[in-house]
């Protein structure tokens, strides 16, 4: 699908990114967009581990 986009394409996407958002706010938005791609692997990274400690068995105290 992303086999064709040439230089030219890829500075035209960025010409039209900055009209629309401006320079200020472009930098914002990929700072944003790595905190949460950051957040994500750490996120997963947390479920991989969580699943590995339910696989051990835990004993329930029983209730009076």
């Amino acid at each position: 699908m992303l086999h064709n986009i040439g230089v030219a394409e890829l500075i035209l996407i960025l010409v039209i990114a900055i009209l629309i958002f401006g320079p200020g706010r472009i930098g914002r938005i990929g700072s944003e967009l790595g905190r949460g791609i950051r957040g994500f692997k750490e996120g997963v990274g947390t479920v991989e581990h969580d699943e590995d400690a339910d696989e051990e068995p835990v004993s329930k105290p029983e209730s009076e």
